[in-house]
């Protein structure tokens, strides 16, 4: 009788709802769905260990029962969850993808521009913290759903009725 082989199997898969983040080692599927909030994703190479963190707001004012909602607070959080997974500081060897932050409501006050806003939170943010931005899908008028592979750390996007691309 022939044995099975893994080689066929589908690698894990984990779904990041709203105002929360995942990381994981290789080989695992990262994912997300995205309209206004921005998807931060943060990868280390050289451990094969990524994260994905679902931001709804730009700014947690102080509040920390959520730290995944906001921001300035999620993508800290993530980085010492890959800090934890690598056993080590990882901050130096970390690159970012971020994606969504879509104008999905329509407002004439340039202000209640929510996606705009987490769009510029997560850049200002990552800048601050020295962490090179290698790709970026933001902005527009429709949702995104949003994957990192662990394994190569590449971050593929979907807007529905359009084929997967690579950012």
């Amino acid at each position: 009788m022939p044995q099975s082989s893994n080689a066929n199997l589908a690698p894990p898969e984990l779904f990041v709802p709203m105002g929360k983040w995942a990381v994981a080692q290789a080989p695992t599927l990262i994912r997300t769905l995205l309209g206004s909030c921005v998807g931060v994703v943060l990868y280390d190479r050289n451990a094969k260990v990524g994260g994905v963190a679902h931001i709804v707001l730009p700014d947690s004012r102080g509040d920390t029962a959520l730290p995944g909602k906001y921001a300035d607070t999620a993508i800290p959080a993530m980085i010492a969850d890959i800090d934890r997974q690598t056993g080590r500081r990882s901050m130096a060897r970390l690159t970012a993808t971020i994606a969504g932050g879509a104008s999905m409501f329509q407002t004439s006050t340039p202000s209640l521009n929510i996606g705009k806003q987490n769009n510029e939170a997560v850049e200002r943010i990552l800048n601050q913290l020295g962490i090179q931005i290698v790709g970026r899908d933001l902005g527009g008028d429709a949702g995104r759903r949003l994957t990192l592979d662990t394994n190569s750390g590449n971050v593929s996007i979907r807007i529905p009725g359009g084929p997967d691309h690579e950012i």
